[in-house]
């Protein structure tokens, strides 16, 4: 039976780009809405891909959920995937009366309550068939969800870690000077826009404890005053650059020493961290969310205590002092991304989750 799917995402991520391409190669007539990402457009039609020109963001979501609607009332599809708030805001409502499954996409843990109308408009919306969850965590906090007797079925929720290919990354690692760090340097890197709960002022704090010749890169959007007052009060300072985002963070990423995610809650399967993983860039996490999933204390990176600065300085210090682990961490973390978090084993795992539901 060929499964008829239409794929809405507002963050066309490569992995999410790849899966859908994916999809249509095994078979799934999928089609998508145009995203807001042109080199994921080309890259889907390129591949075969049907491009809807819907629009599902807030400035025209009354219009995009009535196109939506007309598209799903012609009854040319079994699942409705929708990944990100505003998709999944808009097929719901579209899709309301219609026999069409609906399957959703949560990539961070927790921000969602019982208490919380804009929650049960979203993921605890009652029509959703079923909510992949990007980590165990995320699927654990939703399981855990207080009072417990309003708690979804467990069966709603599955885990499909987001995959990705190490022919994604094969640019060579990138040139540090032209960003300001001396050649010399031993370099930290975080890649990540800024907000409270990603705790890069942990990491800025973690700075003067460390040897000079330490650098720190912050890669992302990095423009929050607190945190500029925090860097300018800073006894290093001098050893903190922020080059804003970066379109080659990966190659960035590649050609550091260490890349720390300080995050202190909600994370997911971070994909700054997998693309460190990729280049031989052992990483340092927090046990924050989905972080020990991705990351194998002690094997393929280190993971420390969410909210402590001493231990990311320790960690950092550590890996620092010992090139040998530091080379064995950066192989090993680049052979978890090849064997646990494959770009074909979130195809498969999906189209798996697309025939079950359209066999009930």
């Amino acid at each position: 039976m060929t499964i008829r799917v239409l794929g809405i995402t507002g963050d066309p991520d490569r992995p999410t780009a790849a899966t859908f391409i994916g999809l249509r190669s095994a078979g799934i007539d999928l089609r998508a809405v145009r995203t807001p990402s042109e080199a994921a457009n080309e890259a889907l039609h390129a591949a075969g891909v049907p491009l809807l020109d819907i629009p599902v963001d807030r400035r025209a979501a009354a219009t995009g959920a009535r196109r939506l609607r007309a598209e799903l009332q012609q009854g040319r599809y079994d699942i409705l995937h929708l990944f990100g708030n505003r998709a999944l805001e808009n097929g719901l409502r579209a899709s309301r009366g219609l026999p069409v499954r609906i399957v959703a996409y949560r990539g961070i843990v927790g921000n969602v309550s019982f208490l919380s109308p804009v929650s049960w408009r979203r993921y605890l919306n009652p029509r959703i068939d079923r909510i992949v969850c990007v980590a165990d965590a995320v699927r654990d906090h939703f399981l855990n969800m207080r009072p417990s007797w309003l708690r979804m079925p467990a069966e709603r929720l599955v885990t499909i870690h987001k995959g990705h290919s190490l022919d994604w990354y094969a640019d060579p690692p990138a040139d540090l000077r032209a960003l300001g760090v001396p050649p010399d340097a031993f370099t930290v890197v975080c890649v990540a826009n800024y907000r409270p709960r990603k705790g890069i002022e942990l990491l800025v704090e973690a700075m003067p404890a460390l040897p000079d010749e330490v650098h720190l890169l912050l890669v992302g959007h990095m423009d929050s005053r607190a945190l500029h007052r925090r860097i300018a009060a800073n006894p290093a300072s001098s050893r903190i650059h922020r080059p804003g985002y970066l379109t080659e963070a990966p190659a960035v990423a590649g050609a550091c020493d260490v890349a720390v995610l300080p995050s202190i809650k909600r994370e997911g399967l971070p994909r700054s961290v997998i693309e460190a993983m990729a280049y031989k860039t052992p990483p340092i996490v927090t046990d924050s969310g989905g972080n020990p999933e991705l990351v194998v204390d002690g094997i393929s990176g280190l993971v420390v205590p969410a909210r402590d600065s001493a231990a990311i300085a320790r960690a950092i210090r550590r890996l620092h002092d010992d090139a040998e682990l530091r080379n064995r961490m950066g192989a090993a973390a680049r052979e978890r991304i090849r064997t646990h978090f494959r770009i074909e084993d979130t195809i498969a795992k999906t189209e798996a989750l697309y025939r079950d539901l359209a066999s009930t």
